[in-house]
């Protein structure tokens, strides 16, 4: 499948299971979502391959018990959850598992996006684990101040609560030497964030920072 825009959006749904796709794009083209999930509850995402110019996986707000495994994410912009905080009443996301995947020259590995204003939205028990990076740009980003225009941006602080958030067995290269950026918002920073077997090199030899 090869979309102009999001190839596959899933919104309001139940207890849905997606296996096995294809979604292929171009690298360069914006707004190309491979995989879209809103206000959704119970849907599985698995041995799928989705190469696309913007988020493999995209996660919205109201999404709960969404599991991702053996994905292959590349070209693209990574798995992300957001943006989030786009207006001040809006749902969570919660209890989502991204496992056993690969990125492959991604811009973004595992992503946390909210816009830097006020929020009732929330992001709460998500594991990220067993996961391998190849030459990816960020590999792990949480980033409380975001605005991709850096133009007319929100100056507030996100209300956003991002909460029991595990990064587990997450091995591989990153392109940039800051392998790990965490923007978390002043007026409600990120608590209960885990991080265990991490294992990141800077792909021209130099030790990866976060």
């Amino acid at each position: 499948m090869n979309s102009q825009i999001t190839h596959m959006t899933l919104n309001g749904c139940t207890n849905v299971a997606v296996r096995n796709v294809k979604l292929v794009a171009p690298g360069n083209s914006p707004n190309t979502d491979g995989f879209h999930v809103q206000f959704s509850t119970g849907v599985t995402f698995t041995g799928s391959t989705v190469q696309t110019g913007d988020d493999c996986v995209a996660i919205g707000a109201g999404t709960r018990n969404f599991l991702i495994s053996k994905l292959a994410c590349g070209p693209g912009h990574g798995v992300s959850i957001g943006s989030l905080a786009k207006e001040l009443n809006e749902d969570g996301v919660e209890n989502v598992t991204l496992s056993s995947s690969v990125f492959t020259g991604t811009q973004n590995g595992v992503r946390i996006k909210s816009w830097a204003r006020p929020s009732n939205g929330f992001v709460k028990n998500v594991f990220f684990q067993d996961l391998i990076m190849e030459n990816v740009q960020n590999p792990i980003i949480i980033d409380q101040n975001y605005c991709p225009s850096h133009q007319g941006c929100p100056t507030e602080h996100s209300g956003v609560k991002i909460s029991q958030v595990t990064y587990k067995n997450i091995q591989g290269t990153s392109a940039t030497q800051q392998a790990m950026k965490l923007v978390w918002s002043q007026s409600n920073p990120c608590t209960g964030i885990t991080l265990q077997d991490i294992k990141l090199t800077y792909k021209k030899g130099a030790p990866a920072t976060s």
